[in-house]
């Protein structure tokens, strides 16, 4: 499938990748017909999706499978009214309605809206009206389907929602009696164009309202580079990207490239998070592709890995959180296998990634994908040199890259601001080596300025969390009268340090951070918490911590 849009298929370096990666876009390009079913067409037994759970359940589908039944979801949506460009939100976790759902919506040309089960009524009331969603398609779980009930009294454009059960309350449609009734699928005509909207996040950012990022029908593509080159997948690889359907990288590591290239997807649907059963899985199902964020490795590498035949594994990528190279080192101490880093945005695709054929250097991001023009600027607004920081910038000035998001639905000022004059700023500082490998620095909001040095939370952060006594930490700048900004340490210790939370923990702590990274970035200020303020998706809301401390 890859030889189909690609001009070519395999690369000998970064340079005959930069110069010879080449996307070919069909008109009117549809994900549902133009991958699903063409794969059902030519090889109708191809292993596309293997969905196991955590009470014993599994299912293994063919292509052919996935073809019968988004058929028929789409079939059962028409029944209710949904059609071309309608919004239809789907809280499905990882229930593998999930995928009947979403490749159901695009062959209607509908918008599917992916959301967390985590979303309070109060949130989903914000994103029913801020978008308008028609239908909601919901795991049918008590504690979900109580909030939906309380945000319909606040959402007057939701017609329909439908439960895929076990519970099925009164005025929610049955997912699956619907599908199992739904009458023949006929293709609609005129179904959409490449720039029409066919996916859209709300974005949980770390400051204001969570933003509308809208996808075209083309977005897919732009994820070749993602599954066949940065995951390094093929035909044979039976893959595991652990993301909830929530967010992004679900659609980053659990679809879209991954079929393009072919492999089989493999999902756990899970309640809680356990590093042994993660390690279970791949041992007894034979897993050979793993991408996870960095905390997932670390807690990896804390089990005794001896335990489990990971002989099946192949290859390793990370992304979500800059990675610390103490985890590096570990897991392919104890593995053998290079953990390859990406880095990307909910906007857009792979950005910056190590590629199979790089050597990778821990902790960097990678380089940048060939299909987009990458930069970094200075807040002066030139090009950084190389050991210079800079804010990540995507040039559009020749087009928009395959990829990269339409624009912030019903936002326009947002829209300009992040992107205008054939510039996309990303809003993440990094700095470039000279062999073109760039190093995550943090949020062009969190770095922190004293006594002339800008100091990015990442390295500091690092630092800290490899000292025993750290759980987590997020570093944030204090004002102050003689440098300007200070940095502050806010910690959640470990259970057997926390009684000790005190003076001379925090002088461990500060000259720790001095003899790891360079002095002048330890934390003058350190505060032990419980917890630390965060977006429903994990991430630190350093805002918060600045909030309170100014």
């Amino acid at each position: 499938m890859v030889e189909r849009f690609l001009t070519q298929t395999t690369f000998a370096s970064q340079e005959d990748f930069r110069k010879n990666f080449h996307i070919n876009v069909p008109e009117n390009f549809n994900f549902g017909y133009d991958v699903i079913d063409a794969w059902a067409e030519e090889q109708p037994d191809k292993k596309a999706l293997l969905w196991t759970n955590d009470k014993g359940e599994c299912r293994q589908y063919t292509y052919a499978d996935l073809k019968k039944y988004t058929d028929r979801t789409a079939s059962y949506f028409q029944s209710l009214g949904i059609g071309k460009g309608d919004m239809v939100m789907l809280i499905l976790k990882r229930r593998y309605e999930f995928w009947y759902a979403l490749i159901a919506l695009h062959k209607l040309g509908a918008v599917a809206i992916p959301a967390t089960h985590l979303l309070t009524p109060k949130d989903i009331v914000y994103r029913c009206n801020a978008a308008d969603i028609k239908v909601i398609v919901t795991a049918g779980e008590e504690i979900i389907l109580q909030h939906i009930k309380e945000a319909l009294r606040e959402s007057p454009s939701v017609e329909t929602v439908v439960s895929t059960g076990p519970y099925i309350p009164d005025g929610f449609e049955d997912f699956t009696t619907g599908i199992e009734q739904a009458a023949p699928f006929v293709r609609p005509e005129n179904v959409n164009t490449n720039g029409d909207i066919s996916l859209m996040y709300f974005t949980s950012g770390t400051t204001g309202e969570p933003k509308m990022v809208a996808h075209d029908f083309t977005y897919p593509l732009g994820h070749i580079a993602t599954g066949s080159f940065w995951h390094n997948l093929h035909e044979e690889s039976l893959h595991l990207t652990i993301a909830d359907t929530g967010w992004g990288k679900a659609v980053w590591g659990k679809l879209y490239g991954q079929m393009i290239a072919g492999a089989n997807v493999f999902v756990y649907d899970h309640e809680k998070f356990t590093p042994a059963e993660i390690l279970k899985k791949i041992q007894d199902y034979h897993i050979t592709s793993l991408c996870a964020p960095p905390t997932i490795y670390r807690f990896l590498i804390r089990e005794d890995l001896s335990k489990y035949d990971l002989s099946s594994l192949e290859y390793c990528t990370t992304a979500g959180e800059a990675l610390n190279s103490a985890v590096y080192d570990t897991f392919k101490e104890l593995t053998g296998i290079c953990l390859m880093e990406g880095f990307g945005q909910t906007e857009t695709t792979l950005t910056l990634g190590t590629f199979p054929w790089m050597n990778p250097k821990p902790g960097s991001m990678g380089v940048p994908n060939p299909q987009y023009d990458i930069d970094l600027l200075t807040p002066d607004g030139r090009p950084a040199e190389d050991g210079e920081q800079g804010q990540i910038v995507i040039h559009t000035d020749k087009g928009k890259p395959l990829g990269l998001f339409k624009e912030y639905y019903r936002n326009p000022q947002l829209t300009e601001e992040a992107w205008h004059e054939g510039v996309y700023y990303t809003g993440d500082v990094a700095w470039r080596d000279e062999d073109g490998y760039f190093w995550f620095i943090g949020r062009a909001d969190d770095v922190i300025k004293s006594s002339g040095y800008r100091i990015g939370p990442f390295e500091v952060e690092s630092a800290l969390m490899t000292h025993k006594a750290v759980v987590e930490c997020a570093i944030t700048g204090v004002p102050d009268e003689i440098r300007g900004q200070v940095v502050k340490a806010t910690i959640v210790l470990a259970k057997d340090y926390r009684e000790k939370a005190g003076p001379e923990l925090v002088k461990e702590l500060q000259d720790h951070v001095k003899r790891v990274t360079a002095p002048y970035k330890y934390p003058r200020v350190i505060e032990f918490v419980e917890e630390l303020p965060k977006t429903i998706s994990g991430k630190i809301r350093r805002v918060e911590i600045r909030r309170k401390d100014n």
